[in-house]
């Protein structure tokens, strides 16, 4: 049977939403459609997960491939269907068992050399797939604590595509070293960190750990904030700072 599918979650605000990522394989001219009301990086998808596969040592299906997001009238954004996508269609086209993937949570951006990065939200992503009764998540290895701090969970976390695959497989998985970053930062957590030189007055390793200590008067909205942040309320404010 050349259908598979797997899970991931959408993030609508701070709430996870289980979505369903299913892959469907059919005779036909080689084409790869994606529907379920993705946005825009979500569509770009179809470039990043064929070159992971590709680049991971796996073949692409030359046949027509649908991929779609359930439930279709959720909006999706993001790249973190990435993994779940490309799981879902080599197990289409049986290169993994779709038992192994069907009861798996995945999350993930995939870059072109099939390394797995980061994405934001994987806190509540976590916490709504415990809520819905999974008990295995995927991840980045980056983002591998943060998911285990939702408990009754069991975290895989992964470097690349080609791990996950030796994982699933039952094969040895291969080694991946970390990039050759040199102390420079790591490019894996582009775009997940705040930068600091934009913050005026304050030496950069100050700036990395700014706290309400840092806010000179505004008494009533620091009181505010931290109220609803001991009871986790919801906050708005209103008119001039």
């Amino acid at each position: 049977m050349a259908f598979a599918r797997t899970c991931s979650v959408a993030l609508v605000g701070v709430d996870g939403v289980i979505v369903e990522v299913q892959a469907d394989l059919e005779p036909g001219v080689a084409a790869f459609t994606l529907v379920g009301l993705p946005d825009k990086a979500l569509t770009e998808a179809r470039d990043r997960v064929r070159a992971a596969v590709v680049n991971s040592g796996e073949a692409w299906p030359q046949r027509k491939l649908t991929v779609g997001l359930s439930p279709a009238s959720v909006p999706k954004s993001g790249s973190g269907f990435d993994l779940a996508v490309a799981c879902a269609v080599l197990a289409a086209a049986e290169r993994l068992d779709p038992a192994a993937i069907a009861d798996l949570l995945i999350i993930g951006e995939l870059g072109l050399d099939g390394r797995v990065r980061p994405v934001r939200g994987v806190l509540p992503s976590v916490l709504a797939a415990a809520d819905a009764g999974y008990e295995r998540v995927v991840v980045a290895e980056q983002t591998a604590p943060e998911a285990s701090l939702v408990p009754g969970v069991t975290v895989i976390g992964v470097r690349s595509l080609r791990q996950l695959v030796a994982t699933l497989t039952g094969a040895e998985a291969p080694e991946e070293p970390p990039d050759p970053i040199g102390g420079r930062p790591d490019p894996l957590m582009a775009g997940l960190m705040l930068p600091s030189a934009g913050v005026r007055g304050l030496p950069d390793d100050r700036a990395a750990r700014l706290d309400m200590a840092d806010v000179a008067g505004q008494y009533e909205a620091r009181r505010a904030l931290e109220i609803a942040a001991a009871g986790g309320h919801h906050l708005y404010l209103k008119g001039p700072p």
